[in-house]
């Protein structure tokens, strides 16, 4: 089995919306086609992948650096020397020859996205899911027949107040998710008080809601907040601070009694490796959210899971950023305790594939090969012509 094209491709993912940080208006993403020698029905098999919302589209390290490695590759490079299949983590191995250490972000995008489409060339070439193709490699070879999902939401928009806030969040629980998740850290403290206070009261229980900063605080507002946030009894509190700013979590961490969640801006296994050194996150109640699309993809993502257990973390702890069909694999393959879904935002990307409606805030595990981006049809016509 040899690669004998991988293409990328641009596609919007932009959305009139706003969190404390980051205006989505000209927000885009990387699409990837990992092409094989293998044909099938008169096909060469194919393995699609994408980058997450959030960190835009990353065509140039692709084409410029993670392409030309894999496609000069030797002959078996890529393949597992015991079986000859291709091994999506010795292929992640070639994309980062020439790569110094650190220095993450849009290089993690990039061989991320590229990654994504490895696993599910892999799972396709083996004609399994990419959530068996997981639990057989990574996990007790079982599949869950379910997965926790959350919806989330709750952005900033031009004009909208409370009131549609609640509309847009209550719409979500009567598709069917019970948990849902809002912004803060976009207004000041009283208005977000009001605006989570308003969402609380609509859903009846603090538990089922969520709040996110996305990294916006320093301590005190961090701390400030917490104060606020702690007596509604939510679901959880994240990202307060910098994603690096480990002593502000630490800190957080021992003034919040509430749960906690990060993870979702830290792109290797070192970086996760030094939030739960110094942290101080609660595997008893806080949430880990690394998102395996923008962190050098699946491959990197195995590696935190396995890290984070060696440190008494168990995978139910993992609920994963990106609100998209691969993390709902993952989530199925590892046994992680759910994963984020955006059934209104980050379109084509975000939300599962078009057979699987949210019940009791859960989504059924379908059986069939690789990802299962053919299924969904929004994001399938991206890749119809790449």
């Amino acid at each position: 089995m040899r690669i004998t094209s991988v293409r990328e491709r641009q596609i919007p993912l932009g959305a009139d919306i706003r969190n404390a940080y980051v205006d989505f208006s000209t927000m885009t993403a990387s699409i990837v086609a990992v092409e094989s020698d293998v044909v099938r029905d008169g096909k060469p098999v194919t393995g699609y992948g994408f980058s997450s919302p959030g960190r835009y589209a990353q065509g140039e390290i692709i084409r410029e650096r993670a392409v030309p490695r894999l496609l000069r590759a030797a002959r078996g490079e890529l393949l597992d020397p015991g079986t000859g299949e291709l091994d999506p983590v010795r292929a992640n191995a070639v994309m980062f020859q020439g790569e110094k250490p650190g220095g993450h972000g849009d290089r993690s995008v990039a061989l991320g996205a590229v990654d994504v489409a490895m696993w599910d060339l892999a799972a396709k070439l083996r004609e399994q899911s990419l959530a068996q193709l997981v639990a057989d490699r990574f996990g007790d070879g079982s599949v869950s027949q379910s997965v926790w999902v959350y919806a989330a939401g709750g952005y900033y928009q031009p004009g909208a107040g409370p009131e549609a806030l609640v509309e847009e969040l209550t719409g979500y629980r009567e598709a069917g998710f019970e948990h849902v998740k809002l912004k803060i850290g976009g207004a000041s403290l009283a208005e977000d008080a009001e605006r989570v206070a308003a969402v609380v009261e609509s859903v009846g229980d603090g538990a089922y809601v969520a709040v996110d900063a996305n990294g916006r605080f320093d301590l005190d507002t961090a701390l400030a907040y917490g104060r606020m946030l702690e007596p509604f009894g939510l679901l959880w509190y994240e990202e307060a601070g910098d994603p690096l700013d480990y002593a502000l979590n630490a800190a957080l961490s021992r003034s919040y009694a509430g749960s906690l969640a990060t993870g979702e801006n830290l792109f290797s296994v070192q970086d996760s490796r030094n939030l739960l050194r110094y942290g101080e996150m609660r595997p008893d109640r806080d949430w880990l959210q690394m998102d395996p699309a923008l962190s050098y993809g699946p491959t990197e993502f195995f590696r935190m899971v396995a890290d984070a257990e060696s440190r008494g973390w168990p995978r139910g702890r993992f609920v994963p950023h990106g609100g998209h069909q691969l993390n709902l694999a993952l989530a199925a393959g590892l046994g992680l305790g759910g994963t984020e879904c955006y059934p209104g935002v980050f379109k084509p990307v975000g939300g599962f594939i078009d057979s699987t409606p949210v019940s009791a805030g859960r989504v059924k595990v379908l059986d069939h090969h690789g990802i299962g981006i053919e299924e969904k049809a929004d994001l399938w016509r991206r890749f119809e012509d790449l």
